[in-house]
């Protein structure tokens, strides 16, 4: 394990490193305006969601580490307390990319990576016309990280307006995951496409759980079972008891004629294929039968 004293490495190296292993990242495309109405688009990985209500958003524009100076975002940000945070899906990750371009001060990023200005209706920066999700936001509070390279400045927004593709929404009315298909980001030149690598992680129960720790030790110990599946196993409000689980057998062919004379690592392999496919109870009841 290499250990690394933030204060003895070069900030150049240490930022690397903490965007190398802290990802993925969600990327506020901000767009805002300057004090004569000049446009500007820029994405901050540095963004997340903090509050439901009020609805407040973060994102940090940096200082530049090799020169130490601001971008433009920040400028507009702290001149008109006014941005708008759009997300940024598949289909526009390379003009996204492009924006991120240092142009000059004056340089309209919408037209250089050729996204739609699209007017908002509470504040004066424009949307950005193809991104699934946009929210119009006022900026309550700028802090300020530290006055050197690389410093961060936190960009407190409150959403005022929020504004959804239909295109992406379920049946039901919620964001699908899989049709906004967003991307997040990593090192280097590395992104991650959201919904090609999604799976889901139920939530623990609204009741409590058993937890890893009521978990019988031959389980807790098994060489099979990894630290996801023990999570799964210890989610549940009890375990089966031995006459339940060996009438559910008895009632599955298959699953007796698997299980019968053979020792306790096959056991676990068997049980473990079906906590693979998040079939906890079938799971349960297999290694209770034993």
């Amino acid at each position: 394990m290499m250990t690394i004293d933030p204060s003895q490495v070069a900030i150049g190296k240490l930022h690397g490193l903490m965007l190398g292993a802290i990802g993925p990242r969600p990327i506020a495309f901000a767009s805002t305006i300057d004090s004569n109405g000049v446009p500007n688009l820029s994405p901050f990985s540095f963004f997340n969601v903090f509050s439901a209500n009020p609805p407040i958003l973060i994102f940090s524009p940096a200082r530049r580490v090799r020169n130490n100076t601001i971008k433009h975002t920040l400028e507009n940000a702290k001149a008109t307390k006014e941005v708008v945070i759009n997300i940024v899906n598949y289909d526009i990750v390379q003009q996204m990319s492009l924006s991120s371009t240092e142009y000059a001060e004056g340089v309209n990023e919408f037209v250089k990576s050729g996204l739609t200005m699209v007017p908002s209706e509470k504040v004066k920066a424009y949307r950005v016309g193809e991104s699934p999700v946009q929210f119009e936001c006022r900026v309550n509070e700028v802090i300020p990280m530290g006055n050197e390279g690389g410093a961060g400045n936190l960009i407190i927004c409150e959403v005022l307006l929020m504004h959804v593709n239909e295109n992406v929404l379920d049946k039901d009315g919620k964001i699908d995951q899989h049709k906004i298909d967003q991307v997040a980001r990593m090192g280097g030149n590395w992104y991650s496409r959201a919904n090609m690598g999604m799976f889901e992680v139920p939530k623990p129960l609204s009741t409590i759980g058993i937890g890893v720790d009521a978990l019988p030790e031959e389980i807790r110990q098994s060489t099979i079972f990894t630290g996801n599946d023990l999570g799964k196993l210890g989610n549940v409000e009890g375990i089966p008891q031995k006459t339940e689980a060996i009438a559910f057998v008895d009632n599955h062919d298959d699953i007796k004629n698997k299980i019968q004379q053979v020792n306790l690592i096959e056991i676990h392999k068997f049980a473990k294929q079906y906590l693979d496919q998040d079939d906890i109870d079938t799971a349960w009841n297999i290694l209770a039968a034993k």
